[in-house]
């Protein structure tokens, strides 16, 4: 029997990124981000600085950065924001250019794992702080609840070294890991 532990929800996105930069991530822990951070993730923690100070605002309708878990799909994370008098769920991101499905997968997750927890949301958006858009999202539907499924299943069952592997040169060209991954070829 395989003990499977819960997958942190920022982990979806990482993985549809590259599968192989979750472990990447994993070995560097150690060490101090500003040594392999490159601008876009320094400027994606600012995003989030006033949430984990929980500085965002003082109103007592707002809940800021706290703990979610779906015992259903084994993930846990943290949501930005949770307005509790309009029950909408908000995603903030320092610049978005174009809506990932990285970005859906986190925003369902959090969906289903505030649900379960007993929170009613009636809507999902995502906030672009640096130009100050927001973009509503749908409701997560049963069809994108089993797409987010397959997802943890893969990230559950991914060995790291499957020769199947095929890297997106696209990405690897702009990943912080690419200098130590064995599939990262500049030419």
């Amino acid at each position: 029997m395989i003990m499977e532990e819960n997958i942190s929800i920022s982990n979806l996105n990482d993985f549809i990124f590259c599968p192989r930069s979750i472990y990447f991530h994993n070995l560097y822990t150690i060490y101090d981000e500003h040594l392999y951070h490159t601008t876009f993730q320094e400027k994606g923690k600012f995003a989030h600085q006033t949430i984990d100070l929980k500085k965002y605002s003082s109103k007592k309708q707002f809940l800021q950065g706290i703990d979610i878990y779906s015992e259903e799909l084994g993930l846990i994370g943290k949501i930005d924001l949770y307005d509790l008098k309009n029950k909408v769920l908000i995603e903030r991101k320092y610049k978005i250019k174009k809506l990932y499905m990285g970005y859906y997968l986190q925003i369902y997750a959090q969906f289903f794992c505030l649900t379960e927890m007993g929170y009613d949301v009636k809507e999902l958006k995502f906030y672009s702080i640096s130009d100050n858009k927001s973009y509503i999202v749908p409701l997560p539907t049963d069809k994108e609840k089993e797409k987010l499924k397959e997802i943890i299943h893969k990230i559950n069952t991914f060995n790291i070294t499957d020769n199947n592997f095929k890297q997106n040169p696209k990405k690897c060209k702009m990943c912080i890991y690419k200098e130590i991954c064995d599939y990262y070829n500049d030419e």
